[in-house]
């Protein structure tokens, strides 16, 4: 189960996904109360494990700023919402090579399905990352979907995708959300923290943890 920490905000938080043994953290460029600068991020990055992915969510951005974000950071995927361009993925996949994560985010609602058939035929993206949102955020809500009937749509759709769950996880509900829906992998923001963008390390070790067990029963 792969398990990513987002919208880090600093470098102890950073370390301390990496150490409770998530595989990812992500750092948030956009309208956020943890957002952070391409700056903040170049002098944590340098600092973390390789073995830990580095993520910036993007809402919106256009190629030239999300490239020059990732070589200053030295990140190694990115997570993008609301991209109008509609070949933004295949030029970050040009420009970055196989290995680069690209992550496309679907919001739950009742258009599940056709935002999984576009993601279905842009092959340039390694998955979605499915998520819910709200009048005033599209990401990082807090707020859990209907797992069941995302499970369905994404089944009926895009199986082949890889599948990451976000929007309202937390170390309480991560075990039910991987055994109900099936994900390749989750995500948590708000969920593990203390306030917004300084994390619970109790938390974020919990999340973990909790995780892989609901992993380990539907193996």
């Amino acid at each position: 189960m792969w398990v990513k920490i987002c919208a880090n905000t600093n470098l102890e938080d950073a370390l301390l996904a990496g150490e409770a043994g998530a595989n990812a953290v992500g750092f948030v460029f956009a309208e956020s109360p943890r957002r952070v600068t391409l700056k903040q991020v170049a002098a944590i990055t340098p600092h973390l494990p390789s073995s830990l992915d580095k993520f910036g969510v993007f809402v919106d951005s256009g190629f030239d700023k999300i490239a020059q974000t990732v070589v200053e950071c030295g990140l190694t995927g990115v997570q993008l919402h609301v991209a109008h361009d509609p070949l933004l993925a295949a030029k970050l996949r040009e420009r970055f090579g196989p290995e680069f994560t690209i992550l496309r985010v679907i919001h739950y609602s009742q258009d599940l399905e056709v935002q999984l058939k576009t993601a279905q035929a842009d092959h340039a993206i390694s998955g979605v990352l499915v998520d819910s949102r709200t009048a005033t955020a599209v990401g990082g809500t807090g707020v859990r979907f209907d797992w069941k009937a995302a499970r369905r749509g994404f089944l009926e759709t895009a199986s082949h995708l890889r599948l990451i769950a976000a929007g309202g996880l937390n170390p309480v509900n991560v075990a039910e959300a991987i055994q109900t829906l099936g994900p390749w992998g989750v995500d948590v923001a708000s969920g593990v923290e203390a306030a917004p963008g300084k994390k619970d390390p109790a938390l974020v070790k919990a999340f973990v943890s909790a995780a892989r067990a609901g992993a380990a029963i539907i193996a």
